[in-house]
């Protein structure tokens, strides 16, 4: 739910209360402190108070968020030692100082604004595929917000939007900074290189059965039985709630007329477009087209390339009205005359005709079948993982609760994280994200019922567990020689090319290292910072691209099987192609990012102005502990 709702809200309110949240200003420092007093908010700023209950909700979506996104289950503790409490608390106060700038200069949003932005979100849609009111009052309620504070929130952070675009609108970073950017990006540098592998070493003696052990020793993960957990568990997936939902016929065809545009597809049209400053020159050129000269060359004697003409697939109302009709009675191929639009007089190619589509209600009857079973089918399993919720909450047992809501049940005595028992047996679902509940929860904890990619419905309590035992040295000898003869070798390779790396420092050549260990010099191709292949690693590429020409390093190669020693022999910096239009976007992209920066500069600079005063208690009562 919270990923759905996070794909249709870009803005700062949506990232902090769904919690996919940069934490940009965590690097700020914290105002005056403040600590007595009966005040509820955690911050004020500019005396506007963020309240302890608003910053909590937006602290536990966080942590929520930031659990699902991780695949794993952030705890309070763990929240603390990272710190995250304070790092939130200080883009929520980042955000409050902006909104004292927009109430001070009297942006907001309009009623319609903030009505077709919630009904935009597609999380909010029921079965029919359109806004459902109680959908949305469901989802929103799961994050802690009324309808009132939900709108309020929405209407804040698109006014707070209106500001952050004036302070950023049509920003271009100079074009001197963009080319040092392009030339740092772009560099290209020559190697010569010596491969070192284990031929040139000795033959690596038998270590003794204490070296041996000490080694398994050292590596418990490698050498030790896995990780046992006995688990009780309820279960319910769609195939058992099939029976009992039906999808009427009324739902099919609200949900095909809510999608009307996925099934009445119009007919596109790939074009080519030249534009003219005049009619006269326009008509010039359509009477070449008559006597032969094609759409192509009208465009070269013009100075364009084919991008420069390009339009793309187009539907009429993509179009304006005269330039739609004079193109859609083409065929393909087809030149129109020429056509007055606003910005001038063009003549249209129609390069592609793709038809129009209409799949009709009957086709597509299964398809939109399918999918409202689906929804229906997982209506009903939520509300049957509720009702366990509920049962489990009025003291129940894990097996009664189920029982009464009609999950099955299942016990296992001993489960690895692959989903085998001790013999090797497979044991329990077969569902990976079953298995790594199983794994991350605390032993005897009755957690809530959660829903799989299966579709499945799980609970489950942890009984108790086996842990994991180092096996004997017999059973893992075979294993643990050859781990530990790789170990060596690769330490003894890396060793001796650290000191073939410093030798061709000493000489400003290779040629006295390859003839040491019997090895060729090879030249490389034109490498940049990105290459990654069998010969040049990414540690040893950034290596290369931090030293001087003539110096040599060392590093491993891409495969992993060995080590290059290369010495740079050459730098290039290509001239940037400010006349590019692909030159000129990453220019734009760039400027967006320095343009983000703008914004966050002038939220320290108002946040600094306005006065920041924080309650380190209720921020503790928050996140537990003694926050920084």
């Amino acid at each position: 739910m919270l990923q759905e709702l996070r794909k249709y809200s870009k803005s700062w309110i949506a990232n902090i209360f769904l919690g996919a949240l940069t934490l940009s200003f965590v690097a700020w420092g914290i105002g005056d402190i403040f600590t007595g007093g009966t005040s509820t908010a955690v911050a004020k700023v500019g005396g506007v108070p963020i309240e302890m209950s608003e910053f909590q909700r937006e602290y536990n979506n966080f942590l929520r968020n930031q659990s699902q996104e991780t695949g794993k289950d952030i705890t309070p503790d763990q929240a603390r030692r990272m710190n995250l409490g304070p790092s939130l608390l200080q883009q929520v106060i980042a955000q409050t100082a902006l909104d004292n700038v927009g109430k001070k200069l009297g942006l907001t949003a309009s009623d319609a604004m903030v009505t077709d932005q919630i009904r935009g979100i597609s999380a909010f849609a029921g079965v029919s595929g359109t806004f459902d009111h109680t959908v949305f009052l469901q989802k929103i309620e799961n994050l802690g917000y009324s309808e009132q504070s939900f709108i309020a929130a929405i209407r804040q952070d698109t006014a707070r939007q209106q500001l952050a675009h004036a302070a950023e609108g049509g920003f271009l970073v100079p074009p001197g900074y963009a080319m040092a950017l392009f030339a740092y990006s772009t560099e290209l540098r020559a190697v010569n290189y010596v491969t070192v592998d284990d031929k040139s070493l000795p033959p690596i003696a038998t270590p003794s059965d204490a070296v041996l052990s000490a080694y398994v020793t050292a590596h418990p993960d490698r050498f030790s039985t896995p990780e046992y957990r006995d688990v009780t568990y309820a279960q319910i997936g769609p195939a058992d709630v099939a029976n009992e939902v039906k999808v009427t016929e009324d739902q099919i065809k609200s949900a095909y007329e809510s999608n009307k545009e996925k099934f009445d597809i119009p007919e596109k049209r790939d074009l080519e477009q030249i534009i003219f400053p005049d009619e006269a020159s326009a008509k010039a050129a359509r009477a070449k087209i008559d006597k032969g000269t094609s759409f192509a060359e009208i465009a070269t004697e013009r100075g364009l390339k084919t991008s420069d003409v390009e339009l793309g697939d187009r539907v009429a109302a993509d179009l304006d009205p005269d330039e739609a009709k004079a193109v859609f009675d083409l065929p393909e191929g087809g030149v129109t005359q020429p056509v007055k639009l606003t910005f001038g007089w063009v003549l249209v190619r129609v390069s592609k005709i793709t038809p129009a589509k209409l799949t009709t209600l009957d086709q597509a009857r299964p398809e939109i079948t399918t999918a409202l079973m689906q929804q229906l089918e997982n209506a009903k399993l939520g509300d049957i993982a509720n009702a366990y919720t509920d049962a489990n909450s009025s003291g129940m047992s894990l097996t009664a609760a189920a029982k009464k809501v009609g999950m099955q049940t299942g016990h296992i005595v001993a489960m690895d994280a692959k989903g085998l028992a001790p013999d090797g047996r497979k044991v329990g679902p077969d569902d990976s994200d079953f298995r790594a509940a199983v794994f991350k929860a605390e032993e005897g904890d009755e957690g809530d019922p959660f829903q799989t990619k299966s579709g499945n419905y799980y609970v489950l309590v942890v009984n108790g567990h086996e842990p994991p035992k180092l096996k004997p040295l017999d059973q893992v000898r075979a294993q643990a020689l050859a781990d530990w003869t790789a170990e060596q070798r690769t330490i003894l390779v890396q060793k001796k090319a650290a000191e073939l790396a410093e030798q061709a420092n000493k000489d400003n050549s290779l040629d006295g290292v390859a003839k040491e260990i019997g090895a060729k010099v090879q030249a490389s191709p034109a490498l940049d910072r990105r290459v990654h292949d069998k010969t040049f690693s990414p540690q040893l590429v950034a290596d290369l691209f931090s030293v001087k020409p003539g110096a040599a390093v060392y590093g491993p190669d891409g495969s992993g099987g060995g080590y290059i020693v290369a010495r740079v022999t050459g730098v290039s910096h290509p001239l940037p192609p400010v006349n590019n239009p692909d030159y000129m976007q990453g220019v734009r992209m760039i400027s967006r990012g320095v343009a983000s920066d703008i914004t966050e500069s002038l939220a320290d600079a108002v946040r600094d102005k306005q006065g920041v005063t924080i309650n380190t208690k209720l921020l503790n009562s928050v996140v537990g502990g003694e926050g920084s």
